[in-house]
């Protein structure tokens, strides 16, 4: 298991990209874990986003999320750095 989690709803928009492969393959000490339903009800549909260590990340699109995505690994990461 990573020091950073990124937790993702399956049937979010994210999901339209490799977000697995994305992130694990840039961040090793990261893990993608695919859920079913993360309980925040309705903001599947609204946009993208996921969970980095427990905080909400969200982008207008599923690339701007990751790119969030990825600002929100690296704070996370210099934590341990």
């Amino acid at each position: 298991m990573g020091i950073v989690v990124v937790e993702v709803c399956d049937g979010n928009a994210i999901t339209t990209l490799d977000i697995e492969g994305i992130i694990e393959a840039e961040f090793p000490e990261v893990a993608v874990l695919m859920n079913e339903c993360l309980s925040f009800c309705g903001l599947c549909a609204l946009r993208p986003y996921a969970l980095v260590n427990n905080k909400r990340v969200s982008g207008k699109t599923p690339e701007e999320c990751l790119g969030k995505i990825r600002e929100q690994i690296k704070k996370e990461l210099a934590v341990y750095q």
